[in-house]
C-alpha cells in the first residue's frame, strides 16, 4: 500500500489549495483504491485559514460578536483545535471585505482582533496563532493589545484606544495587567511578507495606499508606525522596527513581537508544525506539492521550499505540479524537488487557460499515477 501527502499550494486566482487535494486525491484512488492519502491544504493566514486548519487538525469553529475595524458590532469567528491551539485570522475582525469602500487606513482599529483572542484563551486556549493577512488596518495592533489590557497614555496620562492617525499620540504603554492574565500563553503569527515596520518597505508606503491612504495619510502612518516602534523600545525593551514581517497587517506582525512577546513565522513552517509533518512523512512514498507559477524564487521562503527539506532530508520523492514552469529551475532540484510537471496541455492567455485547469490538473496527474502505479 502506497502512501501519499498531498500539500499544494494555491494556483492564485484559479484553484484552492482544498479544491486541488481533492482533484489529485480523486486521481490517485482511481488508480491505487487502497493507497493511503494525506491531504494538508495550505493556508497562509489570509482568508480560509481557520477552515483549513479545522479541516487538517480537527476541532470546532467559535462564532462571537466583536467590533470591527469601525468598533461597530460584527459577527466574527475563530477555530479551537484540540490541542488547545486557537486559529485566528486577524481579517475575520479587522479586513478588507469587511470595510467595502470605506477605506480609511488612519481611522481603523483591530480592536476586534484583541475580543476574540480574549474569548479564545476564556475558552481554554494556551496558544494562539495568528493570520496576518487581508487587513484593512493600519494601527501596529495597538486596538488588539488594548483589547486585551494593555495600557496606551498620551502626554497627560489619559488612557485612549490607538488608531492610525492616533499613533504618534502614544507617550507610554502598560503591559502589566496584560501579563498577570496571559503570560502562560503563546503567541505566533503567520506572516508570508518580510516587510519592515516603517520606511518605503514599510507597511505604510507599500500596504496603506490599498487600503485608501493617499500620500500625506501615507507619511502620517508612517510616522505614526516609526513612533510606536520607539515606544515600544523605551518601554518594553524590544526593537521591532526591522524585524522581517513587523511590517505585515498594518504593523501588526510589530505588535505580536513587541506586545505580546510572540513569534513570527511562514504560513507553511506553521502548517508544518501544527500537523507534526516530520512524523507524518517518515513512510511516505511520494509527496505532491505546487504553485501557480514556478521559478528560482520558489525556493525562498514559499510552500515548496519548506517542504523541500522535509523531503530531502528523508529522501523521499517531491512532486512539484504546477501552471507555469520558468526556464531557470535548477536551483529547486539541488534544494529537494525531484520532478515539476506543467498542467497547461496547450499555449493559452491566462484567461482561457483558467477554465481547464481543474481538467488539466487531472488529465496531468493521471498520466503521473499510471507512471508510479
Amino acid at each position: 500500500m502506497k502512501k501519499f501527502i498531498l500539500i499544494p499550494d494555491s494556483f492564485k486566482g484559479t484553484m484552492s489549495s482544498e479544491s486541488i487535494c481533492t482533484t489529485m486525491e480523486k486521481v490517485i484512488k482511481k488508480h491505487l483504491p487502497n493507497s493511503k492519502i494525506i491531504s494538508i491544504p495550505v493556508a497562509d493566514g489570509g482568508e480560509g485559514t481557520v477552515d483549513a486548519m479545522l479541516k487538517i487538525s480537527g476541532g470546532t469553529k467559535k462564532f462571537i460578536t466583536v467590533k470591527g475595524p469601525y468598533m461597530e458590532d460584527i459577527s466574527s469567528f475563530y477555530g479551537l483545535l484540540p490541542d488547545k491551539t486557537a486559529i485566528i485570522e486577524m481579517a475575520a475582525a479587522a479586513g478588507l471585505p469587511l470595510v467595502k469602500n470605506n477605506l480609511h487606513a488612519e481611522r481603523t482599529s483591530t480592536y476586534g482582533v484583541g475580543e476574540l483572542i480574549k474569548d479564545a484563551i476564556d475558552n481554554g486556549a494556551t496558544k494562539i496563532l495568528l493570520g496576518l493577512g487581508g487587513s484593512a488596518t493600519n494601527d501596529g495592533g495597538c486596538g488588539m493589545a488594548a483589547a486585551l489590557g494593555i495600557k496606551f497614555t498620551n502626554k497627560n496620562g489619559e488612557a485612549f484606544i490607538p488608531i492610525g492617525k492616533t499613533l504618534q499620540d502614544i507617550y507610554h504603554i502598560d503591559i502589566a495587567s496584560f501579563k498577570e492574565k496571559y503570560s502562560d500563553v503563546q503567541f505566533s503569527a503567520m506572516c508570508d511578507i518580510t516587510n519592515p515596520l516603517c520606511g518605503i518597505n514599510g507597511a505604510a508606503y507599500v500596504f496603506a495606499p490599498q487600503k485608501g491612504a493617499d500620500k500625506k495619510t501615507v507619511e502620517l502612518l508612517d510616522k505614526g508606525l516609526h513612533h510606536l516602534a520607539q515606544i515600544i523600545k523605551n518601554d518594553l525593551n524590544k526593537d521591532v522596527e526591522n524585524i522581517p514581517g513587523a511590517g505585515a497587517a498594518g504593523g501588526m506582525g510589530a505588535g505580536v513581537v513587541g506586545f505580546f512577546n510572540g513569534q513570527l513565522q511562514s504560513g507553511i513552517n506553521s502548517i508544518l508544525n501544527l500537523v507534526k509533518f516530520d512524523q507524518l512523512i517518515k513512510d511516505a512514498d511520494y509527496v505532491f506539492t505546487g504553485e501557480g507559477k514556478i521559478d528560482n524564487q520558489s525556493i525562498q521562503g514559499k510552500v515548496i521550499s519548506g517542504i523541500a527539506d522535509y523531503t530531502k532530508k528523508y529522501n523521499i520523492p517531491l512532486i512539484a505540479i504546477v501552471g507555469c514552469i520558468d526556464d531557470d529551475i535548477d536551483k529547486l532540484y539541488t534544494a529537494g524537488v525531484t520532478a515539476v510537471f506543467s498542467i497547461n496541455t496547450k499555449p493559452l492567455p491566462f484567461e482561457e487557460a483558467i477554465k481547464y485547469s481543474e481538467k488539466n490538473l487531472a488529465i496531468t496527474m493521471d498520466n503521473l499515477i499510471r507512471i508510479l502505479k
